[in-house]
């Protein structure tokens, strides 16, 4: 029992880092029906930007939830420019063009970006700092420290308060209402006076915010990170956007919370070989049986 439920924190801590990556891809597909496949660099950029902020803070002695708020914030922020600036140098010029031509570029701006941290860091390993030994206020944990460790726990309660942030921002705020807008009808929405290209920008900041947040939580996690992480983490979030339904956003976290118990209950009772495996099973699964997710709509085109 006890390891079915280590499996299951396993599981849940794995899909709601996903989920985090999946809500991008979900939420611009939403948008301008692009999907952002350097999405996974800059998940991979906000876990560097982690670890130098990591190193940075804690030379000035900041240990705790001081030092693990501060990581999380400057990550965020740096992931939110470089997810701006992507948006504008790769996929705003060719709004109007062929549908190809944006997917194209954003291949391009994935193997960019991967290359630019690889030449600019390392391609060795980094060892991610342990945010989480020393948090206060987690001594209530020790009953179930064979269940879950400080940073499972941390990732699960954060990523929970998280999607209710994003929750509340979709559905209460005018950011919120005008995305929703912009996604149903671009053209009416801009009729109604919304800035699609202020929506835009805003969808691609909110989505590298999420992404620099699961990059920092999976640097915690994991202990390492490397210049690769962000592609196949970000073919997973795919996968899991996929399942669920891309454009729908509980979808997504949907999907993503498959992806995790498939991946940890897979490495448990089988092996850890075949983990990555699981997500492209997954994906040829759904695809086959019900390409448009499970909480997807199949929209007719009109000719």
């Amino acid at each position: 029992m006890n390891f079915f439920l280590e499996l299951l924190v396993g599981g849940l801590t794995k899909g709601g880092i996903y989920a985090l990556i999946a809500l991008g891809y979900t939420m611009v597909y939403g948008i301008i029906a692009l999907i952002n496949f350097a999405h996974g660099e800059i998940y991979m950029i906000g876990a560097f930007t982690g670890l130098i902020a990591s190193l940075f803070f804690s030379s000035l002695g900041l240990t705790g939830w001081a030092l693990l708020a501060l990581v999380i914030m400057v990550a965020a922020l740096w992931a939110a420019m470089y997810g701006l600036t992507l948006e504008k140098i790769a996929y705003a010029p060719l709004r109007k063009a062929s549908r190809l031509s944006p997917l194209i570029s954003a291949i391009g701006a994935s193997i960019f970006l991967q290359n630019f941290v690889l030449l600019t860091q390392t391609p060795n390993y980094l060892l991610f700092p342990d945010l989480a030994s020393d948090l206060p206020g987690l001594s209530f944990l020790k009953p179930i420290a064979h269940l879950a460790s400080p940073i499972q726990v941390c990732v699960i309660v954060m990523v929970a308060l998280i999607l209710a942030v994003l929750t509340f921002i979709l559905k209460k705020t005018w950011t919120g209402l005008a995305m929703r807008a912009v996604s149903q009808d671009p053209l009416m929405a801009q009729l109604t006076g919304i800035n699609l290209n202020k929506v835009i920008a805003r969808t691609f900041i909110l989505g590298s915010v999420l992404a620099a947040i699961g990059g920092v939580l999976i640097g915690c996690a994991t202990r390492q990170i490397d210049s690769n992480i962000g592609f196949l983490a970000g073919l997973k979030a795919f996968t899991a956007a996929v399942l669920g339904g891309v454009g729908s956003a509980p979808g997504a976290v949907l999907g993503a919370l498959i992806l995790g118990f498939a991946e940890s209950f897979t490495a448990g009772y089988f092996s850890g070989d075949f983990e990555d495996v699981v997500a492209f099973v997954l994906l040829t699964l759904i695809l086959t049986i019900k390409p448009s997710g499970l909480l997807g709509q199949k929209i007719a085109q009109k000719v």
